[in-house]
């Protein structure tokens, strides 16, 4: 049956972007992983297909996409099994979004375009040591001088990291709270920069790091947005970032179960394929049930943002429910496979190391249910 969300243009994307994941992540992503990185050229190469351009203005190479086109791009990402590579790759899709909404025009103009060829790296650099979603309350310092911030801090747990070009970094250039908070653009070439690389659980192909910032010079012209207004910028930021991870975890998810589906159609015990064995076929209906709710809600939830509204406490119930489904998938498959599916090298297991920085990524389960809560007068 015909999905009604999806037109012909959604189903020809996917199928450059299956054929672009097929050719060039999937055969690669054990290794990367391995390797702890992947190469830069692959920025390029997803550039070309319009990958990097989706949903950014066009007059700076973006490609206008709707809900939908973000929901396949995400998806078909998946199917590599290789978080890292994705979190990296796309890491501009939250350290940009900012820059083409409230950077000044020539900043725009110097920027985005690079990005969205692929020739540079954009990350978002918001977390700090001393707390993670509590951003009212960070602690990097930006205090002007003439023609210049000077910002001295810490940020960590940055996606892209270690290769950044450019950095979205929240500062503080006022008072106490949220309307202190101000977005600056750091380039990643600017003295006083260090950065430590970070060893992970799992997403080991992105280049996760902690940066340093001493007296780091930044010219205001640099300023996104006005001067403590980074607050509300960020919080824009949250809902197309939730829905993307929410896309993304149910297609690790349904991954998962195809996987187990095919391994437990080859795998023999006693006489016969596991998947004759009642416990196995019962866990795979399970893992079954749950790709298919969470897949109906992820789509109907871009169809009402596509509609203009703003969900925010079904978003946040949207990741819950994703990576919850996407944890259980996991360690079915993970239990399915048994012995081989501990071993290095197969998706299962590699999806089954990423579980949880989803759960923690983007707002903790407990971050969500708290927001959800709020949205609904509680």
């Amino acid at each position: 049956m015909a999905n009604p969300f999806y037109t012909s243009e959604h189903e020809a994307f996917r199928e450059v972007m299956r054929r672009f994941v097929a050719r060039e992540i999937e055969p690669y992503a054990h290794q990367w992983d391995e390797e702890g990185e992947f190469p830069r050229e692959l920025y390029a190469k997803a550039s070309e297909i319009g990958l990097l351009g989706l949903g950014f203005p066009e007059e700076y190479g973006g490609i206008a996409a709707d809900q939908f086109m973000r929901i396949v791009a995400s998806q078909e990402l998946a199917r590599a099994g290789a978080g890292g590579v994705s979190s990296s790759l796309m890491s501009h899709t939250i350290g940009s979004p900012p820059i083409a909404r409230a950077a000044r025009p020539e900043v725009k103009a110097r920027v985005l375009p690079e990005v969205l060829a692929g020739k540079k790296i954009s990350a978002l650099a918001i977390t700090e040591p001393s707390g993670g979603s509590d951003v009212a309350n960070l602690r990097t310092k930006a205090r002007r001088d003439g023609d210049h911030y000077v910002v001295s801090g810490e940020k960590t747990f940055i996606t892209s990291g270690m290769r950044a070009d450019y950095l979205t970094v929240a500062v503080r250039t006022g008072g106490e709270g949220p309307g202190g908070v101000s977005l600056l653009l750091i380039e990643g070439s600017t003295p006083g920069l260090s950065r430590t690389r970070l060893k992970k659980m799992g997403w080991w192909a992105s280049d996760t790091a902690t940066l340093h910032f001493d007296e780091c010079r930044v010219p205001v012209e640099n300023l996104i947005g006005e001067e403590g207004q980074g607050f509300k910028i960020i919080m824009q930021n949250f809902n197309s970032e939730r829905m993307g991870m929410a896309a993304s975890c149910t297609a690790y998810a349904r991954i998962c179960l195809d996987e187990a589906i095919a391994y437990a159609k080859e795998r023999k015990t006693f006489g016969k394929p596991i998947a004759q064995h009642q416990v196995i076929r019962h866990k795979i209906v399970d893992m079954a049930q749950k790709v298919a709710a969470s897949q109906a809600m992820l789509e109907m939830l871009a169809w009402r943002l596509g509609q203009g509204e703003s969900p925010v406490a079904e978003i946040c119930m949207m990741k819950n429910q994703a990576t919850q489904t996407m944890a259980h998938c996991a360690s079915e498959a993970v239990q399915i496979f048994g012995g081989a599916g501990f071993m290095r090298g197969v998706k299962v297991e590699r999806i089954y190391r990423e579980v949880k920085v989803n759960a923690i990524g983007g707002g903790t389960e407990e971050i969500m249910k708290d927001l959800a809560s709020r949205q609904m007068g509680l």
